[in-house]
Protein backbone atom coordinates (compact mmCIF):
# COMPACT_ATOMS: atom_id res chain seq x y z
CA UNK A 1 0.00 0.00 0.00
CA UNK A 2 1.29 3.42 -0.44
CA UNK A 3 -1.18 5.80 0.54
CA UNK A 4 -1.66 7.37 4.29
CA UNK A 5 -4.69 5.43 5.87
CA UNK A 6 -6.51 6.17 8.70
CA UNK A 7 -5.25 3.23 10.61
CA UNK A 8 -2.03 3.74 9.73
CA UNK A 9 -2.08 7.55 10.81
CA UNK A 10 -3.25 6.40 14.02
CA UNK A 11 -0.33 3.81 14.39
CA UNK A 12 2.11 6.73 13.69
CA UNK A 13 0.97 8.83 15.82
CA UNK A 14 0.68 6.20 18.77
CA UNK A 15 4.31 5.48 17.87
CA UNK A 16 6.08 9.05 17.83
CA UNK A 17 4.06 9.38 21.62
CA UNK A 18 5.87 6.21 22.65
CA UNK A 19 9.10 7.57 21.20
CA UNK A 20 8.55 11.08 22.62
CA UNK A 21 7.94 9.60 26.77
CA UNK A 22 10.87 7.47 26.18
CA UNK A 23 12.98 10.25 25.70
CA UNK A 24 14.33 9.14 22.55
CA UNK A 25 15.49 11.14 19.90
CA UNK A 26 14.61 9.76 16.07
CA UNK A 27 18.13 9.12 14.51
CA UNK A 28 18.73 7.10 17.65
CA UNK A 29 15.50 4.94 17.43
CA UNK A 30 16.44 4.76 13.33
CA UNK A 31 19.49 3.65 13.63
CA UNK A 32 18.39 0.81 16.57
CA UNK A 33 16.36 -0.39 13.89
CA UNK A 34 18.74 -0.30 10.89
CA UNK A 35 16.69 2.64 9.01
CA UNK A 36 16.98 6.48 8.40
CA UNK A 37 16.12 9.43 10.88
CA UNK A 38 14.04 10.06 7.96
CA UNK A 39 12.54 6.80 7.30
CA UNK A 40 11.13 6.70 10.89
CA UNK A 41 9.74 10.24 10.69
CA UNK A 42 7.69 8.52 7.79
CA UNK A 43 6.80 6.20 9.71
CA UNK A 44 5.64 8.36 12.72
CA UNK A 45 3.87 10.35 9.98
CA UNK A 46 1.67 7.49 8.47
CA UNK A 47 3.61 7.56 5.41
CA UNK A 48 3.86 3.85 4.44
CA UNK A 49 7.56 2.40 5.14
CA UNK A 50 9.01 -0.86 4.42
CA UNK A 51 9.42 -2.51 7.91
CA UNK A 52 8.98 -5.71 9.37
CA UNK A 53 7.37 -6.58 12.39
CA UNK A 54 10.94 -7.62 14.19
CA UNK A 55 12.43 -3.99 13.64
CA UNK A 56 9.04 -2.97 15.29
CA UNK A 57 9.56 -4.86 18.21
CA UNK A 58 13.47 -4.05 18.52
CA UNK A 59 11.79 -0.72 18.28
CA UNK A 60 9.68 -1.10 21.17
CA UNK A 61 12.36 -3.04 23.36
CA UNK A 62 14.73 0.34 22.87
CA UNK A 63 11.41 2.52 24.27
CA UNK A 64 11.02 -0.16 27.30
CA UNK A 65 7.43 -0.31 26.86
CA UNK A 66 5.24 -2.30 29.33
CA UNK A 67 3.66 -5.25 28.06
CA UNK A 68 0.21 -3.56 27.79
CA UNK A 69 1.26 -0.69 25.39
CA UNK A 70 3.31 -3.29 23.34
CA UNK A 71 0.30 -5.38 22.82
CA UNK A 72 -1.53 -2.32 21.55
CA UNK A 73 1.23 -1.36 19.28
CA UNK A 74 1.38 -4.08 17.98
CA UNK A 75 -2.22 -4.70 17.66
CA UNK A 76 -2.20 -1.17 15.90
CA UNK A 77 0.82 -2.71 13.32
CA UNK A 78 -1.41 -5.74 12.35
CA UNK A 79 -4.52 -3.56 11.67
CA UNK A 80 -2.62 -1.62 9.53
CA UNK A 81 -1.10 -4.73 7.37
CA UNK A 82 -4.65 -5.89 7.74
CA UNK A 83 -6.08 -3.32 5.78
CA UNK A 84 -3.08 -2.99 3.22
CA UNK A 85 -3.70 -6.80 2.22
CA UNK A 86 -7.41 -6.08 1.38
CA UNK A 87 -6.51 -2.84 -0.53
CA UNK A 88 -4.54 -5.15 -2.53
CA UNK A 89 -6.58 -7.75 -3.00
CA UNK A 90 -9.45 -4.88 -3.94
CA UNK A 91 -6.64 -3.78 -6.69
CA UNK A 92 -7.01 -0.11 -5.04
CA UNK A 93 -3.91 -0.12 -3.06
CA UNK A 94 -2.03 2.92 -4.96
CA UNK A 95 -4.93 5.29 -4.95
CA UNK A 96 -7.08 5.95 -7.84
CA UNK A 97 -4.94 9.50 -8.25
CA UNK A 98 -2.17 7.86 -8.98
CA UNK A 99 -2.72 6.90 -12.58
CA UNK A 100 -2.67 11.01 -12.79
CA UNK A 101 0.35 11.84 -10.86
CA UNK A 102 1.51 14.49 -14.02
CA UNK A 103 -1.51 16.34 -13.60
CA UNK A 104 -1.50 17.59 -9.77
CA UNK A 105 0.99 19.50 -7.35
CA UNK A 106 2.57 17.71 -5.60
CA UNK A 107 0.96 18.48 -2.15
CA UNK A 108 -2.48 16.91 -3.50
CA UNK A 109 -2.28 13.40 -3.13
CA UNK A 110 -1.88 13.80 0.69
CA UNK A 111 -5.03 15.67 0.31
CA UNK A 112 -6.94 12.79 -1.47
CA UNK A 113 -5.69 10.52 0.75
CA UNK A 114 -7.44 12.23 3.93
CA UNK A 115 -10.44 12.55 1.76
CA UNK A 116 -10.57 9.01 0.84
CA UNK A 117 -10.26 8.06 3.79
CA UNK A 118 -12.52 10.40 5.65
CA UNK A 119 -16.19 9.67 6.75
CA UNK A 120 -17.02 13.52 7.13
CA UNK A 121 -15.98 16.41 5.24
CA UNK A 122 -16.95 20.15 6.22
CA UNK A 123 -15.62 22.47 3.37
CA UNK A 124 -15.95 26.44 3.57
CA UNK A 125 -15.69 28.37 0.32
CA UNK A 126 -15.27 31.69 -0.38
CA UNK A 127 -15.02 31.72 -3.86
CA UNK A 128 -15.07 28.85 -6.56
CA UNK A 129 -17.42 25.32 -6.06
CA UNK A 130 -15.87 22.69 -3.87
CA UNK A 131 -13.95 19.99 -5.94
CA UNK A 132 -16.70 17.38 -4.97
CA UNK A 133 -19.38 19.15 -6.84
CA UNK A 134 -18.17 20.89 -9.52
CA UNK A 135 -20.31 20.16 -13.45
CA UNK A 136 -17.34 19.13 -15.59
CA UNK A 137 -17.73 21.92 -17.84
CA UNK A 138 -17.33 24.59 -14.81
CA UNK A 139 -14.33 22.60 -13.87
CA UNK A 140 -12.91 22.83 -16.91
CA UNK A 141 -13.50 26.85 -17.32
CA UNK A 142 -11.72 26.64 -13.89
CA UNK A 143 -8.36 24.90 -15.03
CA UNK A 144 -8.46 26.65 -17.94
CA UNK A 145 -8.20 30.18 -16.17
CA UNK A 146 -4.99 28.48 -14.03
CA UNK A 147 -3.45 27.17 -17.06
CA UNK A 148 -4.91 28.88 -20.75
CA UNK A 149 -2.55 26.62 -22.73
CA UNK A 150 -3.78 23.29 -21.32
CA UNK A 151 -3.81 20.68 -24.00
CA UNK A 152 -6.98 18.62 -24.46
CA UNK A 153 -5.88 15.55 -23.18
CA UNK A 154 -4.12 16.82 -20.06
CA UNK A 155 -7.54 18.47 -19.61
CA UNK A 156 -9.48 15.70 -19.95
CA UNK A 157 -7.39 13.81 -17.67
CA UNK A 158 -8.12 16.69 -14.62
CA UNK A 159 -11.27 16.31 -15.47
CA UNK A 160 -11.79 12.35 -15.39
CA UNK A 161 -9.96 12.40 -11.76
CA UNK A 162 -12.32 15.00 -10.04
CA UNK A 163 -15.00 12.53 -11.89
CA UNK A 164 -13.27 10.08 -9.86
CA UNK A 165 -13.01 12.11 -7.02
CA UNK A 166 -17.01 12.72 -6.86
CA UNK A 167 -17.40 8.79 -6.34
CA UNK A 168 -17.13 9.51 -3.04
CA UNK A 169 -20.32 10.94 -2.56
CA UNK A 170 -22.05 7.86 -3.54
CA UNK A 171 -21.06 6.25 -0.21
CA UNK A 172 -24.03 6.52 2.12
CA UNK A 173 -21.15 6.41 4.66
CA UNK A 174 -19.73 9.46 3.74
CA UNK A 175 -21.42 12.88 4.30
CA UNK A 176 -20.11 16.30 2.60
CA UNK A 177 -21.47 19.18 4.61
CA UNK A 178 -20.61 22.72 2.67
CA UNK A 179 -20.55 26.22 3.40
CA UNK A 180 -20.54 28.24 0.42
CA UNK A 181 -20.31 32.40 0.16
CA UNK A 182 -22.87 33.88 -1.90
CA UNK A 183 -19.68 35.57 -3.61
CA UNK A 184 -19.64 31.61 -5.07
CA UNK A 185 -23.11 32.02 -7.15
CA UNK A 186 -22.03 35.33 -8.48
CA UNK A 187 -18.67 34.40 -10.15
CA UNK A 188 -18.34 33.27 -13.85
CA UNK A 189 -15.38 31.36 -14.23
CA UNK A 190 -16.94 29.65 -17.47
CA UNK A 191 -19.99 31.23 -19.66
CA UNK A 192 -23.27 31.80 -18.20
CA UNK A 193 -24.79 28.67 -19.17
CA UNK A 194 -22.08 26.69 -17.78
CA UNK A 195 -22.58 28.36 -14.24
CA UNK A 196 -26.39 28.15 -14.60
CA UNK A 197 -26.33 24.55 -15.36
CA UNK A 198 -23.45 24.39 -12.23
CA UNK A 199 -25.66 26.07 -10.18
CA UNK A 200 -28.52 23.73 -10.95
CA UNK A 201 -26.41 20.85 -10.29
CA UNK A 202 -25.24 21.95 -6.93
CA UNK A 203 -29.11 22.51 -6.15
CA UNK A 204 -30.07 18.68 -7.57
CA UNK A 205 -27.07 17.53 -5.00
CA UNK A 206 -29.08 19.06 -1.90
CA UNK A 207 -31.11 16.16 -2.08
CA UNK A 208 -28.89 13.47 -1.47
CA UNK A 209 -29.29 12.82 1.87
CA UNK A 210 -25.47 12.64 3.25
CA UNK A 211 -25.16 16.33 1.30
CA UNK A 212 -25.69 19.34 2.89
CA UNK A 213 -25.56 22.65 0.44
CA UNK A 214 -26.22 25.95 2.76
CA UNK A 215 -24.75 30.03 1.58
CA UNK A 216 -23.61 32.48 3.67
CA UNK A 217 -25.40 35.76 2.42
CA UNK A 218 -24.12 39.10 1.98
CA UNK A 219 -26.41 40.68 4.12
CA UNK A 220 -25.48 37.98 7.03
CA UNK A 221 -22.96 40.84 8.55
CA UNK A 222 -20.35 40.41 10.31
CA UNK A 223 -18.78 36.89 10.58
CA UNK A 224 -15.81 34.44 10.51
CA UNK A 225 -15.73 33.86 7.55
CA UNK A 226 -14.95 36.90 6.43
CA UNK A 227 -11.35 36.85 7.82
CA UNK A 228 -10.85 32.85 7.34
CA UNK A 229 -9.15 31.68 3.97
CA UNK A 230 -11.00 28.83 2.60
CA UNK A 231 -10.58 25.57 4.19
CA UNK A 232 -11.70 21.97 4.92
CA UNK A 233 -12.22 19.83 8.10
CA UNK A 234 -12.35 16.05 7.39
CA UNK A 235 -13.33 13.82 10.13
CA UNK A 236 -12.15 9.99 10.23
CA UNK A 237 -14.83 7.19 11.61
CA UNK A 238 -13.39 4.88 14.11
CA UNK A 239 -11.32 2.25 14.22
CA UNK A 240 -11.60 -1.34 14.68
CA UNK A 241 -9.19 -0.99 17.80
CA UNK A 242 -11.50 1.32 18.95
CA UNK A 243 -9.31 4.44 18.66
CA UNK A 244 -10.31 7.81 17.08
CA UNK A 245 -8.22 9.66 14.18
CA UNK A 246 -7.92 13.21 15.36
CA UNK A 247 -9.71 15.24 12.26
CA UNK A 248 -7.43 17.56 10.17
CA UNK A 249 -8.41 20.97 8.82
CA UNK A 250 -6.83 22.41 5.45
CA UNK A 251 -6.38 25.32 5.18
CA UNK A 252 -5.97 26.76 1.16
CA UNK A 253 -3.43 28.79 0.05
CA UNK A 254 -2.07 30.99 -2.75
CA UNK A 255 -0.21 28.97 -5.81
CA UNK A 256 -1.88 25.70 -4.73
CA UNK A 257 -0.30 25.22 -1.90
CA UNK A 258 -2.31 25.03 1.47
CA UNK A 259 -1.60 24.10 4.92
CA UNK A 260 -2.65 21.14 7.06
CA UNK A 261 -3.53 21.40 11.06
CA UNK A 262 -3.41 18.45 13.51
CA UNK A 263 -3.28 20.12 16.59
CA UNK A 264 -6.43 19.83 18.82
CA UNK A 265 -7.52 23.35 19.56
CA UNK A 266 -6.58 24.42 16.30
CA UNK A 267 -9.15 22.33 14.77
CA UNK A 268 -11.48 23.05 17.58
CA UNK A 269 -10.99 26.78 16.51
CA UNK A 270 -12.05 26.02 13.12
CA UNK A 271 -14.69 23.75 14.48
CA UNK A 272 -16.27 27.16 16.65
CA UNK A 273 -15.52 29.08 12.82
CA UNK A 274 -18.11 26.44 11.60
CA UNK A 275 -20.80 26.98 14.18
CA UNK A 276 -21.02 30.60 13.76
CA UNK A 277 -21.22 30.29 9.77
CA UNK A 278 -23.74 27.77 10.14
CA UNK A 279 -25.75 30.84 12.45
CA UNK A 280 -25.25 33.01 9.80
CA UNK A 281 -26.08 30.98 7.05
CA UNK A 282 -29.73 30.48 5.29
CA UNK A 283 -31.27 27.19 5.45
CA UNK A 284 -31.13 24.19 2.99
CA UNK A 285 -34.15 25.60 1.44
CA UNK A 286 -33.43 29.03 1.59
CA UNK A 287 -30.02 28.31 -0.69
CA UNK A 288 -31.73 26.16 -2.94
CA UNK A 289 -33.85 28.96 -3.67
CA UNK A 290 -30.95 31.18 -4.02
CA UNK A 291 -29.26 29.02 -6.18
CA UNK A 292 -31.91 28.28 -9.01
CA UNK A 293 -32.40 32.26 -8.67
CA UNK A 294 -29.21 32.95 -9.63
CA UNK A 295 -29.08 29.92 -12.28
CA UNK A 296 -31.82 32.18 -13.82
CA UNK A 297 -29.85 35.25 -14.14
CA UNK A 298 -27.52 33.21 -15.72
CA UNK A 299 -29.49 32.08 -18.51
CA UNK A 300 -31.28 35.29 -18.91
Amino acid sequence: MTGSTVSRRAFGKFLRQIRLDAGKAALAAGLRIEVSKQTLLRLEDGIPTKIATSQLRDLLAFYEVGPEVEAEALNLWEEVREQAKAQQQQGNSKGFWRPYSDQYEAHFPHYLRLESAADRVVTHQLVLMPGLLQTPDYRRGVIHIEEPDISAVDLERRIELTARRQQRLDDPCFRLDALLSEAILRHRPAAGAVVAEQLRSLAEATERPNVTIRVIPFEAGPHPGLTTQSFTLLEFPRLDSGLVEPPVVYVEGGNSVGVYHERGDIVAKYGWTISALAAVALSEEGTRDLMLHCAKEFEA
